[in-house]
């Protein structure tokens, strides 16, 4: 049985949905112009995970295998409906700038995938866990990207945080230059595939050299012959 350990490891480095996976990459890149944009989706996504694999965990032995599928996707539907009417009640703002993207959540292949993978042979405990892993990697990756866009396109971070934390958040955006003309290529679609790529060679450098530190060290011929 998987331990929570794992399950955490998993989520966030091992098996990150975003760097590895490398599924929901069309909301992943289309709405990561920011940071507070990244954050939005992210907790949106991270949310629905959680809910969805739960509730999948509980009635695990009660769906036939015949229609798990279809109970799944209604599962996962219903709960971002309820998510999407939220966010347009209390986040009116963050929602009209998210747009199509937070009902197409439905159709991120990550939650169905951890849905069917994990949430459908795993208890309750496990299945939160891991939904609140992978959600929680998601939206690392989501912020990390927005602010890397944000401050090299506008020359700005955490812009438009009143959209997700109220009008006294204005006041929390950092501007590195006031004279700052932006760079559009980061802001435009091709910026997002490049710092995607960044941020995956980024990780596979870091595993590269953990593996490297890990490896046992190579037997020379003279310690090879005092070990016989």
């Amino acid at each position: 049985m998987t331990s929570y350990r794992t399950i955490i490891r998993d989520g966030f480095w091992t098996n990150n949905v975003g760097l590895v996976q490398l599924l929901g990459l069309c909301p992943l890149l289309a709405v990561t112009g920011s940071f507070i944009n990244g954050l939005g989706l992210g907790l949106a996504t991270t949310l629905t995970l959680v809910v969805s694999s739960v509730i999948i965990s509980m009635i695990r032995t009660l769906v036939r295998t015949e229609v798990r599928i279809p109970v799944f996707v209604i599962v996962i539907a219903s709960t971002v409906t309820i998510i999407e009417l939220a966010m347009n009640a209390y986040f009116h703002g963050l929602y009209k700038v998210l747009g199509i993207f937070i009902p197409l959540i439905v159709t991120n292949c990550s939650i169905i995938g951890r849905a069917e993978a994990f949430a459908s042979k795993n208890s309750v405990g496990r299945a939160f866990t891991d939904g609140l892993s992978m959600g929680a990697g998601f939206t690392l990756v989501l912020v990390t990207l927005g602010a890397m866009r944000e401050i090299i396109g506008q020359g700005t971070l955490f812009s438009q945080a009143h959209l997700m934390f109220g009008e006294a958040a204005r006041s929390v955006t950092i501007v590195f230059a006031a004279d700052y003309n932006g760079f559009l290529l980061a802001i435009l679609p091709p910026g997002a595939f490049i710092g995607l790529g960044l941020l995956i060679a980024m990780k596979n450098v870091i595993d590269k050299r953990v593996q490297a530190r890990a490896a046992p060290a190579p037997v020379t011929n003279g310690e090879a012959a005092q070990v016989t």
